[in-house]
């Protein structure tokens, strides 16, 4: 068996899929970033309060991926197996699932975003500019996950260009209604943090109206229409609960971990929390091109278990291997040519424009956490690659629930509060310490994916549900 897969067929469909969900991840990137990018002339406190509310977000954004993961882990295998039908089952049980958590999150953060920021700070005025912007952008909650949920099953089934298209508008209108809400432009209020989030909303609503059209009026891969969300297909079901019920626990408890880490950043101060949030844009930057590879190494690995290849699925992950230490080198270098950049004055159309306009205490911590970001950039490459892409498409959802909440829960978070809020270590540390599961991580998924036993058919249904097994030792 190779090291590497000399398969053209392999490399075809890495770039099919790669290249649109890398720019997808590039354009989705951008819509997250804007916000925290135009609200940075107002100063630390806003971009703390912006950087802080989106937390919240990302909790619900994680638990949504959670959902559609664990249905795409099926969806990939049903696809090798031409099974469109347990895809539109599988769809129409996950857009339930997901609308219910969204209306959960709706009504938390629009009746209580004051009380909500109080989890990440105790500063008045971060709490007030977070409270501010999360209350409106709470609507889109109810739209982000139906949106999630359509793009993962058309990504499992090797629809990628339409999510990419999807992103491309959102940014794009994204950045106007910023320009117009948050500084009151074409006779609109100056809104300030809550004109950023108005305009987020406003995206996220135009984002579930194209997949919905696609998905309802022109895919014909997996035929979905509306009368499906009336079926409950048991085994479909029972299958999910089984092996995709993991990974939205796995999910969530990153999601939480990671609020865990803005707890701490977030109680350090303003100035500590505004450090990180400039130093976790520039990181999300270079995860774009993470997330090309990890999202073909799920759907490609879920395509050949599927389809019951086991030695080519083998070799296929050792070649997804390679290409993550190649992947974490690119991001290395971005990441310290960026962060070159980022406080310098730039000359914009003969006027003197800064990204951030933040104070030199500011840029130093910033600077620092960005070089810790940089060292932990191989592993968590490796770490994702092989949890949110191979291991997890080749159906081994229960051992990555457990890599993922062990190291995470018994070492990093208890760490990073010993050493933020007891110790008063420098933030630097403090973010290695909060981060460090990542390390644990990759090296116990490495000894996981030789063992060979990650490989297992779960595209089954009936009493064959409960009789999954590895399918190579």
């Amino acid at each position: 068996m190779s090291i590497i897969t000399k398969d053209r067929d392999f490399y075809s469909r890495l770039v099919r899929i790669a290249i649109p969900v890398t720019l997808q991840s590039l354009v989705m990137f951008g819509v997250n970033v804007t916000d925290t990018v135009m609200v940075g002339s107002l100063g630390e406190y806003s971009i703390a309060g912006v950087a802080l509310g989106n937390q919240f977000s990302f909790l619900y954004q994680i638990t949504c991926f959670g959902i559609a993961g664990g249905m795409g882990v099926l969806s990939a295998q049903f696809w090798g197996k031409k099974d469109s039908e347990a895809i539109g089952a599988g769809l129409s049980i996950i857009l339930k699932i997901a609308f219910s958590f969204g209306l959960l999150y709706f009504i938390t953060a629009a009746i209580f975003p004051y009380e909500v920021m109080g989890i990440y700070t105790v500063d008045e005025m971060v709490r007030t500019e977070g409270a501010s912007y999360l209350q409106l952008l709470s609507l889109g909650y109810l739209f982000t996950g139906l949106t999630v949920m359509i793009a993962s099953t058309l990504r499992s089934v090797g629809i990628v260009k339409l999510t990419l298209l999807t992103n491309c508008v959102a940014l794009f209108l994204n950045m106007f209604f910023n320009w117009v809400f948050i500084f009151g432009n074409l006779g609109a209020p100056r809104m300030g943090v809550a004109g950023a989030a108005l305009a987020t909303t406003i995206c996220r609503t135009v984002e579930l109206s194209i997949v919905l059209i696609f998905l309802l009026k022109i895919d014909t891969r997996i035929r979905f229409r509306l009368q499906m969300l009336r079926r409950w297909d048991r085994d479909i079901f029972r299958n999910y609960r089984k092996n995709g019920v993991p990974v939205i626990v796995s999910d969530i408890f990153l999601g939480v971990g990671g609020n865990m880490i803005s707890v701490v950043l977030g109680r350090m101060g303003p100035v500590v929390m505004s450090s990180a949030a400039i130093a976790n844009t520039v990181f999300q930057l270079t995860t774009v091109f993470l997330m090309g590879v990890s999202g073909a190494s799920g759907v490609i690995t879920g395509n050949t278990v599927g389809a019951g290849e086991i030695e080519k699925a083998k070799e296929y992950g050792k070649t997804f291997l390679a290409l993550a230490f190649v992947v974490s080198l690119f991001a290395i270098t971005v990441i310290q040519l960026v962060k070159g950049v980022i406080f310098e004055e730039l000359n914009i159309g003969g006027s003197a424009i800064k990204v951030f306009n933040v104070e030199d205490s500011t840029k130093e911590i910033a600077g620092t956490l960005i070089n810790t970001l940089s060292c932990i950039a191989v592993f968590m490459t490796l770490s994702q690659i092989l949890t949110k892409g191979i291991l997890r498409a080749g159906g081994d959802t229960r051992f990555l629930m457990i890599a993922d909440v062990l190291f995470l829960w018994v070492v990093s978070v208890p760490l990073g509060f010993l050493a933020g809020l007891v110790f008063k270590w420098p933030p630097y540390i403090v973010l290695f310490c909060l981060r460090i599961d990542e390390v644990i991580k990759s090296i116990w998924c490495l000894f996981r994916f030789f063992s060979w036993k990650w490989i297992r058919d779960v595209a089954v249904r009936g009493a064959n549900i409960d009789k999954i097994k590895p399918q190579a030792g």
